[in-house]
């Protein structure tokens, strides 16, 4: 059993000339038909994800955390879900940290009750709690560093591992969620000649060591913000990793 990765958009901070912000398409077989579900859907992800899949065939969304760049489309996605011409449609289940509903519901100036509650069906991350089950995916949040409260996932089909980091600065989580991934994506937003503060970001170097560390088989790198080259960031990265390394671009797809 394998998985296929799309990458919606890998922007880091916000949106940049060539791509969204973060969001990250995951799809597998099982039972006949495809399922799919996202990792984040930052500004501008919802408009560009129509282009891999029809928004209303995605099975879950599974947010890492709270910052805008990573679920601030999910305020559009309650527009298509609540308004299309189809009629409502059947409430989305959603992972997120606590406080989700609330969140999302502030950001589209909706009463807190029902919020977006007709529409998604929230679940808080419980990363002491066995794995989300989902069709073909088994998605383990883990938690990291992160000014608020954040987490990467490992997402599971058969003996095959997606690692995503969200964001995060170096910690333990961040080399639990890499250990033996058969494809880490991992955030890699700060340069290592740069005076930068702790527990917020990885530089690339960073990220690269942690894929040592934890044995990950490849690395695709995400959330580079438009301030900086991105061809600095792997060089960087290259430094502390001897495996397949690229960067992310929005519309590439990978076997996982």
């Amino acid at each position: 059993m394998s998985m296929r990765l799309t990458v919606v958009g890998c922007s880091g901070s916000y949106p940049g000339p060539e791509s969204p912000a973060s969001c990250y398409l995951v799809q597998a077989q099982h039972e006949g038909r495809t399922w799919s579900i996202l990792l984040d859907l930052g500004n501008g992800a919802l408009g560009a994800l129509h282009r891999y899949v029809d928004p209303l065939a995605v099975d879950a969304v599974f947010l890492s955390h709270l910052h805008a760049d990573h679920c601030i489309d999910m305020t559009s996605y309650y527009v298509l879900r609540k308004y299309h011409p189809d009629g409502e449609q059947a409430p989305l289940p959603v992972w997120g940290p606590r406080r989700t509903s609330r969140r999302l519901a502030r950001a589209y100036d909706l009463p807190k009750k029902p919020g977006m509650r007709e529409e998604f069906v929230f679940h808080r991350h419980r990363p002491d709690a066995p794995p989300v089950q989902l069709g073909p995916f088994s998605v383990q949040p883990v938690a990291v560093e992160h000014p608020v409260e954040a987490y990467g996932f490992r997402i599971a089909v058969g003996d095959r591992v997606l690692a995503y980091s969200g964001d995060t600065g170096p910690c333990a989580g961040l080399d639990r969620i890499a250990e033996g991934a058969d494809l880490l994506l991992v955030e890699a937003s700060f340069l290592g000649s740069a005076d930068n503060p702790p527990s917020l970001h990885l530089t690339g170097a960073e990220a690269a060591e942690a894929a040592a560390r934890g044995g990950a088989a490849r690395v695709l790198l995400t959330h580079v913000p438009p301030w900086h080259d991105p061809e600095v960031v792997l060089a960087e990265a290259r430094t502390a990793y001897d495996g397949p390394m690229e960067l992310a671009v929005a519309g590439s797809v990978h076997e996982v």
